[in-house]
């Protein structure tokens, strides 16, 4: 079973439950909502509400990661990141995540009041396992073949669950042996990273597969185009799929769910952890 909770940075995220974790990019080109924080009182404001709706823990990402996005370079992305952090950690009750690839920016973020964090790359990136391990913070490792630019245009597997899940199984190994403890880690299966739209759902129906490593699984499918593609849908009008893909995570195991969307998101958690854990209902 996963752990109970993650001790991030001093604020305490309980896993007892489901949670939801709350995006707030703030990048020009993010893929739903790329430029709309327009400030530091902005992304404090929309934080604050986020927490009211029912977020456990906010997401902080400076860096693009669309399919086609282009490379940001550690100093811009510090210069988005971290007075969104600092200004965050003073105002909202609960843990910061910074969703980085690079150790110049985790190192930072941490030190400014992120209390974890969230790698697409899977601590892959030179030196990163060792910014890791140094910040003595939660990791979030998700998996994406190829990277962002090229990631969408021909992803190819044989058997996607069983891929995905070996993958991240050798990168829990590999943290554990840079001093990450196992009670620290996180896997993302990486939903929209690198698969194709049937390889999407082949992931979310056998989920328990990656669920099963006994770590807590972190799912985000909010307004990506696995739901847009399969109903047809501009991503303004993915609410409804995004809350019955979160649903079904969580049914098949899931811990934490990555939302734009943090109300509907809440509900959606809720009645299906009732349903998976009945003697949890009061």
């Amino acid at each position: 079973m996963p752990v109970a909770g993650l001790d991030c940075g001093g604020r305490w995220l309980d896993l007892s439950a489901p949670r939801v974790v709350g995006v707030l990019n703030v990048t020009p080109d993010s893929f739903s909502d790329g430029g709309s924080v327009a400030g530091i009182d902005d992304a404090v404001a929309r934080a604050r509400l986020m927490v009211e709706e029912g977020a456990a823990m906010i997401d902080v990402g400076g860096e693009s990661s669309r399919p086609g996005a282009a490379p940001v370079d550690e100093d811009e992305e510090l210069r988005r990141v971290l007075p969104a952090v600092e200004a965050l950690a003073a105002s909202v009750p609960v843990p910061l995540s910074v969703d980085t690839c690079k150790p110049g920016v985790m190192r930072a973020a941490v030190a400014a009041g992120a209390g974890m964090i969230n790698d697409i790359h899977a601590l892959a990136a030179p030196g990163a396992l060792e910014a890791a391990a140094e910040a003595k913070v939660p990791v979030c490792l998700m998996h994406m073949q190829g990277e962002p630019r090229t990631m969408q245009q021909a992803p190819r597997y044989t058997d996607v669950v069983s891929e995905v899940r070996v993958f991240l199984e050798g990168r829990l190994e590999a943290a554990v042996r840079a001093g990450i403890p196992r009670d620290r880690l996180v896997l993302d299966p990486g939903f929209g990273f690198g698969k194709t739209l049937r390889n999407n759902y082949e992931l979310l129906g056998r989920l328990d597969a990656v669920t099963a490593l006994g770590v807590p699984v972190l799912v985000g499918m909010s307004r990506k185009s696995m739901l847009g593609n399969l109903l047809d849908r501009p991503v303004n009008r993915r609410l409804y799929g995004g809350v019955a893909a979160a649903a079904l995570a969580v049914f098949h195991g899931a811990r934490l769910v990555r939302t734009h969307d943090v109300a509907a998101t809440v509900d959606a958690v809720r009645v299906a952890w009732a349903a998976r854990r009945p003697d949890w209902i009061e």
